[in-house]
């Protein structure tokens, strides 16, 4: 194997990536680009959670999921479809073709970069040598790209409970499911089983759901899910989960029993570090447990970086590339640059979908004191006719002073389509007038965020 000098030390790598996800192949692939040579291990399977059982599947199953209500809304438009039914096996089947075709697609963009795959786990020796089973390679740079995992809470009867790594590979879909939790993946699967045909309950500590969100965008969305047939236990949790039979039997903080078939722990997520060698390496953790880094994605070990999920910065598959990019730019092009974390649009695929960009309301508030909001709901043109209950929310933001729009939230169809155009204009410092200059495009929902005029009085 060929090696390579760096002040008089010869290493087989000028870079080992670990973890085979967004961000390690984009990182493996664009620093072998630039001429180095690079090799990355991945101890599971090509595409990291997102592909893998994450993004990917989930979207898969939450076109599956909308449409029972594509088929009873047609009626309204004179359609006639008939009886119909749903197939889980299916849908498993048919994901897990489109799964394995982009693994397919990641490992061939990987060798046709000419970087060399290694499939087994990584760890490291020390600042410089990784192992992978039984061999050592040594490594000018390092970057560390593992991800993160699935944690259930703690409790009774937790092993009885499924997360979402389990919900993709379930042999029969669960007629009557809780979903405990509030987050993104917690009101996405919610959505998802409801769609599909289950009873879904879905627990929550709060309040409200999607913590850190706009306060508007969190009821609205609640109100909506539960116009949809999901049962929202808010400011409760799961005390003991005991199974008698096929059936689990739930009770909560407030003394409430229910009997279900599954049980869906959506309660967080955390960075895959165990047993990874950082210590041995001189890799600092923060005190959440993820790795310490600084704006240019370096770890405490000055050769060592790492990017997504496993740094708890935005855990978001498009930051974890973007990480990525500039870790490339700053370690091989000799161009140091700083992923920007600021105004990161975000899309949440509940039923109806959430997206967002810029500050809440609150966040808002509590940065520039006087602000706007500018704030919308309406029934969608579609549902004139379809007759379903279902109303869109869009709500501007406005920083008082300069007039800049540094809030943009969207609950209702497309919004993850119609606010990626948006989040350009946000992350272009766009004020309100700028906003109103622009003609809408007629007849859209869209339209609506440069229509707003007056501000709501609070």
């Amino acid at each position: 194997m060929p090696t390579y000098h760096d002040d008089d030390i010869q290493y087989d790598y000028d870079l080992f990536v670990i973890g085979g996800g967004s961000g390690g192949v984009r990182g493996a692939r664009m620093a072998a680009a630039t001429g180095a040579r690079v090799a990355l291990a991945e101890e599971y399977r090509y595409g990291g959670t997102c592909v893998i059982r994450g993004c990917v599947p989930k979207k898969l199953f939450s076109y599956a999921s909308h449409f029972h209500e594509e088929f009873e809304d047609a009626a309204g438009f004179g359609w006639n479809v008939g009886e119909r039914s749903f197939d889980w096996k299916t849908l498993i089947a048919n994901k897990d073709k489109e799964i394995d075709r982009l693994e397919g697609i990641y490992k061939n963009l990987l060798d046709n970069a000419k970087v060399i795959r290694y499939d087994g786990r990584a760890t490291l020796e020390d600042r410089h040598t990784v192992r992978v089973g039984d061999k050592t390679f040594t490594a000018n740079k390092i970057l560390l790209a593992p991800g993160g995992h699935v944690t259930f809470p703690e409790g009774k009867g937790w092993e009885h409970a499924i997360s979402s790594n389990e919900a993709f590979h379930l042999e029969e879909l669960p007629k009557r499911v809780i979903v405990y939790g509030g987050g993104y993946i917690a009101v996405e699967f919610a959505g998802i089983f409801n769609g599909l045909g289950s009873d879904v309950t879905q627990v929550y500590r709060g309040d409200a759901l999607l913590r850190g969100f706009d306060r508007d965008v969190r009821e609205f969305l609640g109100a909506e899910m539960v116009k949809k047939g999901i049962k929202l236990e808010l400011n409760k949790t799961i005390e003991e989960i005991t199974k008698a039979g096929d059936v689990l039997q739930v009770t909560l903080s407030d003394g409430t029993r229910l009997e279900v078939d599954a049980v869906f722990a959506a309660t967080g997520r955390s960075p895959n570090v165990e047993g990874l060698g950082l210590e041995k390496a001189g890799v600092a953790l923060t005190k959440k447990g993820a790795i310490q880094v600084d704006e240019f994605s370096r770890t405490t070990a000055k050769n060592i970086y790492a990017v997504g999920d496993v740094t708890d910065r935005v855990n978001l598959t498009p930051v974890a590339i973007q990480e990525a990019m500039a870790f490339v730019d700053t370690a091989f092009r000799d161009t140091p640059r700083a992923m920007d974390h600021h105004n990161i649009a975000t899309a949440v695929f509940s039923h109806p979908p959430v997206c967002t960009v810029g500050l809440s309301e609150e966040q808002a508030i509590e940065r520039y004191g006087d602000v706007e909001v500018y704030r919308s709901s309406f029934r969608p043109m579609k549902h004139t006719l379809s007759g379903r209950d279902e109303k869109t929310l869009m709500k501007l933001v406005v920083e008082k002073h300069g007039k800049k729009v540094v809030g943009l939230h969207m609950v209702g169809a497309d919004s993850p389509e119609i606010v990626q155009g948006f989040a350009v204009a946000i992350k272009a410092g766009a004020t309100k007038a700028m906003f109103d200059a622009t003609v809408g495009i007629h007849p859209t929902a869209a339209e609506e965020f440069v229509t707003m005029r007056e501000p709501v009085s609070r």
